[in-house]
């Protein structure tokens, strides 16, 4: 946002729209399974400007990993997120996608993990506390 890229689903105060991809994650033992992907519209002219910016945060997201035709990694319906909300793409903007962590429930699922602690999507803070804020017993 700084650089001047605009980011629609903080603009808009919506969770961003995830995916599970077609993109296979490198399988190790028993789990394997999709990538999921966050989606976030670039305008065209700044796709190179934001690939450059996010390769440099290698441990958070890193660099896109698809630009363009969602239909490519598997996403037909860009209006139907898995998870997240919907984001408008307007003219001249392009779908770009990058590597997210709900990625390990997706993981996990294929591999029939009977029990796993984890993050829910964009809410990146790990407890044994119920949603709800009640106490476990």
């Amino acid at each position: 946002m700084e650089a001047g890229v605009p980011v629609r689903n903080v603009e808009r105060d919506t969770m961003v729209p995830m995916f599970i991809s077609n993109l296979a994650c490198v399988p190790a033992g028993r789990f394997h399974g999709p990538m999921v992907v966050t989606m976030r519209p670039i305008p065209t002219a700044q796709v190179a400007l934001v690939r450059e910016l996010a390769a440099r945060y290698p441990h958070a997201h890193g660099a896109p990993v698809h630009v363009g035709a969602p239909e490519t990694i598997g996403s037909t319906d860009l209006g139907r997120p898995d998870y997240g909300e919907p984001v408008p793409i307007y003219a001249n903007e392009v779908p770009v996608f990058w590597g997210c962590g709900v990625t390990p429930q997706a993981v996990a699922i294929e591999a029939r993990v009977e029990f796993m602690i984890t993050h829910e999507p964009a809410q990146m803070f790990v407890t044994d506390l119920p949603r709800e804020g009640g106490r476990r017993s």
